[in-house]
């Protein structure tokens, strides 16, 4: 495929490593709103875009996709709440996205794992808590993962009824737990802690590979494809395909 590259930062280059790896071609790299209408023609040739950019700019990028029926991979975070708006926007340009709160194939097995475990503990007496940890430069908190695992746990969970930043006295809200430090690629933790005992779910990135080989795969399975897709589309393609 002939991919454009929306934020060229050390995600952006990571990306571009394996998109050449894996014998595809960058046909431009955007890293400012005004790249979009100066490098329009060549964004119209290509046959995907990859948006890494930034939370605040996620949005605007994701219109310009629909508009101009070029299908998109985002990976930015931090503008899920505005999900229905871009499903209307999907619908009403018959465009083609694949969005994932965390490219990475390890976290989304610990996506289905988390919510397991609290459909199993719905009833119990386990007390449920979050902790994410990140590099200083990530701006969105808690990360986009961090809010997907929160609203798992609360929708199969039966006394959890929202979340926030840091503890509670109220059992009904679920802690989440934000560290900004150093060179941290990503960490993530899932607590269930009883009286007798401690459950934790723990997934570590220890590199951003990780999430470009995710995104890459992605791209590949957008690729002549209309409507929105997730990483669990992918993986149930990839699983049927084994079989």
């Amino acid at each position: 495929m002939n991919i454009v590259l929306s934020g060229y930062g050390q995600m952006g280059r990571m990306i571009e490593s394996v998109c050449h790896e894996r014998g595809h071609t960058i046909s431009c790299f955007l890293n400012q709103a005004a790249d979009y209408e100066s490098q329009k023609e060549k964004i119209l040739e290509s046959d995907l875009l990859i948006d890494f950019s930034q939370p605040d700019s996620a949005m605007d990028n994701i219109r310009f996709c629909m508009e101009n029926h070029v299908p998109i991979v985002v990976g930015t975070t931090g503008w899920h709440q505005h999900l229905e708006e871009v499903k209307r926007q999907c619908d009403l340009h018959q465009g083609s996205l694949f969005y994932a709160p965390n490219f990475s194939l390890g976290m989304n097995i610990v996506f289905r794992l988390n919510k397991q475990l609290a459909k199993m503990l719905r009833n119990t007496d386990y007390y449920f808590s979050l902790k994410e940890v990140h590099h200083t430069r990530k701006l969105d908190a808690p990360s986009g993962t961090a809010i997907h695992l929160a609203s798992d746990i609360i929708s199969n969970h039966n006394s959890l009824k929202s979340w926030q930043i840091d503890d509670s006295n109220d059992k009904t809200i679920l802690p989440v737990f934000v560290e900004r430090v150093g060179e941290v690629n990503g960490i993530h933790e899932i607590s269930a802690r009883s009286v007798e005992d401690l459950i934790v779910i723990r997934h570590e990135a220890f590199s951003r590979r990780g999430f470009a080989v995710g995104a890459v795969l992605a791209a590949e399975y957008l690729h002549g494809k209309k409507g929105m897709y997730n990483m669990e589309d992918l993986l149930i393609e990839q699983a049927e395909q084994e079989v």
